[in-house]
């Protein structure tokens, strides 16, 4: 079987300037991104990857990843990613909408890796997919997330 479109390689980085996976952490310590122990572990030429633990903040009573946790995750990864594709100065991007298919459980501990790659980047919207995997690389879930590119207003002094 062949690769999904989406996860065909970009021929050139989709980025705006040259992303650093350790300043990403900055810019999100003290958010939820931060709460649940997202870490960003490599950006590609057209994708961001991150892992999260399923532990104490991540799992529901049954000792398995929450769903929710999962939708965070992804709309974390997404996020972020869509950041990276806009002048920053000057645009700035919300999430419109979430879908999540959770396929196969988690149980804790353990530890997710997602991978968050784009489907479309335009000017006013984005739509990005996010593969979510265990540590064997079985497919946990997969998220399609919509974001809405906002112009920044100019500020008169």
């Amino acid at each position: 079987m062949s690769k999904p479109s989406s996860q065909e390689p970009a021929a050139t980085p989709i980025w705006f300037g040259e992303p650093d996976p350790d300043a990403l952490s900055e810019i999100t310590a003290g958010t939820m991104a931060s709460h649940l122990g997202i870490e960003y572990t490599e950006i590609g030429p057209d994708f961001l990857r991150g892992t999260m633990p399923i532990d104490e903040r991540t799992m529901q009573p049954q000792g398995i990843m929450h769903g929710g946790a999962s939708a965070a995750f992804a709309e974390t990864l997404g996020s972020v990613a869509a950041h990276l594709c806009v002048d920053r100065s000057r645009k700035r991007c919300l999430g419109l909408d979430i879908s999540v298919n959770h396929i196969r459980r988690v149980a804790a501990p353990g530890k997710v890796t997602g991978t968050a790659r784009p489907l479309h980047i335009g000017g006013i919207t984005q739509v990005w997919e996010i593969r979510v995997e265990n540590v064997a690389g079985d497919l946990v879930g997969v998220s399609r997330l919509t974001i809405i590119v906002l112009t920044v207003p100019v500020r008169y002094s």
